[in-house]
């Protein structure tokens, strides 16, 4: 099975630090663990964003936070646009 690239944004990259304070680093670590094997496997489960997020992906880390993410199947690459919330 080919396993698939994870690339962070500049914001997520900033979100990772506020994961890491509010002590969700481990759980959203086990989230993206999980995604390199499959961005497509559940649980937990994910959700097609739509609106101006059309195309992205949502996994909740808890009830307020989520990992918002972009497939490129032909590369095998995730991008990881933020990790924090996607409604600011």
């Amino acid at each position: 099975m080919v396993r698939y690239k994870i690339v962070f944004s500049k914001q997520a990259v900033k979100d990772k630090n506020l994961l890491k304070q509010a002590g969700l680093e481990n759980k959203a670590k086990a989230i993206l663990n999980k995604m390199v094997e499959n961005p497509y496997i559940t649980p937990p489960p994910y959700e097609i964003l739509r609106g101006n997020l059309s195309g992205f992906y949502s996994r909740r880390i808890n009830i307020k936070h989520r990992i918002v993410y972009e497939v490129f199947e032909s590369e095998h690459i995730i991008r990881i646009l933020r990790m924090w919330t996607y409604y600011e």
